[in-house]
């Protein structure tokens, strides 16, 4: 009878397990989470998997994505690479992507990314729109570049090329708004919420891990 006693009590435990387990990623699908892109890679680098984000600083979505997509680029695996995208949309979109990217020619993009969306959002303290060089220029000499030196890489060629980039990049994508990840060069994720967008790319960087593997 104990015997009997102690396998009802693990059946139990067994079912009520199942019963409160987290539900199970359901098969991915073309249309529901995730649409198809032959735009390629953004920066590809050989044995990697890219997950580009598509953003733009001026976006609100963009800044409230960035408190839960932050967190999960830091834990991302090894074989996976993440790369921010600033729309080049044109208008007052270009200002701020052409920020980015001098703040990486410069070395600071990491260290002032946050704070750039939470000066444009929380704080208030730079506009969305209308923003100059020289506005620019002494926002980030708090991060150790001086005026002169950003407004230098605001005009640089590179900054030029990187803009261009950009743009074709996102127009090859068909990206119609921010933000937007892009898997691979290969899928737009979908999702109706942030969580669910991290999840559906989760499940299409292990979809491209399967088909790296299998070649």
């Amino acid at each position: 009878m104990k015997a009997l006693a102690r396998l009802l009590l693990a059946c139990l435990t067994l079912a009520c397990a199942a019963a409160f387990a987290a539900p199970a990623t359901p098969a991915l699908q073309e249309g529901v989470h995730y649409e198809r892109t032959a735009v390629g890679p953004y920066a590809p680098q050989p044995g990697k998997i890219e997950v580009v984000e598509v953003f733009g600083y001026t976006c609100g979505h963009c800044a409230r994505f960035e408190t839960t997509l932050h967190p999960w680029a830091r834990q991302l695996p090894a074989d996976v690479v993440f790369t921010p995208v600033p729309a080049a949309f044109g208008g007052f979109w270009d200002p701020w992507a052409r920020a980015y990217f001098a703040a990486r020619q410069l070395g600071v993009s990491a260290a002032s990314h946050q704070a750039v969306f939470d000066a444009i959002h929380v704080k208030r303290s730079l506009p969305a729109s209308g923003i100059t060089p020289a506005a620019l220029g002494a926002f980030y000499q708090a991060y150790g570049v001086t005026p002169a030196a950003f407004e230098a890489a605001l005009r640089s060629e590179k900054n030029q090329q990187e803009m261009a980039r950009a743009r074709q990049f996102a127009m090859d994508a068909e990206v119609a708004g921010t933000p937007t990840l892009i898997i691979n060069g290969k899928y737009k994720v979908l999702g109706n919420s942030f969580e669910q967008m991290l999840r559906n790319a989760d499940a299409l960087i292990a979809r491209e891990r399967r088909a790296g593997a299998s070649k």
